[in-house]
Formats: C-alpha cells, structure tokens, sequence
C-alpha cells in the first residue's frame, strides 16, 4: 500500500508542478451509503487514504511556493452532510457547528478526511476549506441519491 500510495504521490507531484494551480478543489469520493455497508474498504482507501495522499501533494507543492503564492493558494475540500448524523424530523437541521454523528462507513470516511484536512490546517497552517454538500440532482444523477417522495413513481404514487 505505501508504495501506491507512494506512486501516486509522484505523479501528484508531476501534475502540481506542471499546473501550477493556485487552489485544489477535491471532490474525489466514493459515495454511496449503501455500498459502503457492504464493502467499506473503498471508502477507506479512496475517501480517507486518498485524501491523505491529496494533501501530502498540496503541502509539498505549498510549501515550495513564494510567500505571496502561499497566501493566494487554497485547499477546498468537498465533504457532505451525512457527516453530521440523521434528522429526526422535518424541523431539525444542520449547522456547522452541528457536532459530528456519522451514521455509515461512508459518513465515518468522509468525517476522518474533514478531520485530516482541518489537522493540515492546524499542524502545518495549509489554507483549507471544507464545504458540507447534500445530494446534488439533475438530468445526469444517478437515481438511487434522491428522495423517494421528489418521484412519485418511487414514491408508490
């Protein structure tokens, strides 16, 4: 694993160097409630380790830059709400200082990689930002991430 891990650092490394961005924006996850129950073991790797890896490569790449290419740069984190636990009922709702609960594998994975990035911040002052998403829909979602009740046909109606 740490030679993986290791090469795709490298190649991390390449694409930072050649791109030279001035802010990462990592939406990458594996996503899916229902298959983190049955395998969570992608979701470590992908959701957890990968967001490690992503750091390691931003930090390197950070730490390389100018004082005042360090102070433009940014590291956005796409995180979601299912990090924050279930609602009880329709009056509840998140905030950000909502206390993390979360309820599934994926939950688990996605609230251990807020919490390495917020320690990236903390421990080597990488400029992070961490957004909470819910599902997102439109033409190209895939069925199973909206509410039945939005659909009527899988609503029973």
């Amino acid at each position: 694993m740490r030679k993986l891990i290791s090469a795709i650092g490298q190649k991390l490394a390449r694409v930072f160097t050649e791109h030279q961005p001035d802010c990462v924006m990592h939406l990458a996850a594996e996503s899916h409630v229902d298959r983190s129950i049955d395998g969570p073991a992608a979701f470590i790797e992908t959701n957890i380790v990968g967001t490690y890896t992503l750091l390691e490569a931003a930090r390197a790449y950070w730490n390389a830059l100018t004082e005042d290419k360090k102070s433009a740069f940014r590291f956005h984190h796409i995180s979601t709400d299912e990090v924050y636990g279930d609602l009880h009922s329709t009056d509840d709702f998140f905030t950000e200082t909502t206390p993390y609960a979360p309820s599934s594998p994926y939950s688990a994975s996605k609230a251990s990689s807020d919490h390495l990035v917020r320690a990236w911040l903390r421990t080597y002052g990488l400029p992070t930002l961490i957004t909470n998403c819910s599902n997102n829909y439109g033409p190209y979602h895939f069925p199973e991430k909206t509410d039945p009740a939005d659909d009527p046909q899988r609503a029973g109606g």
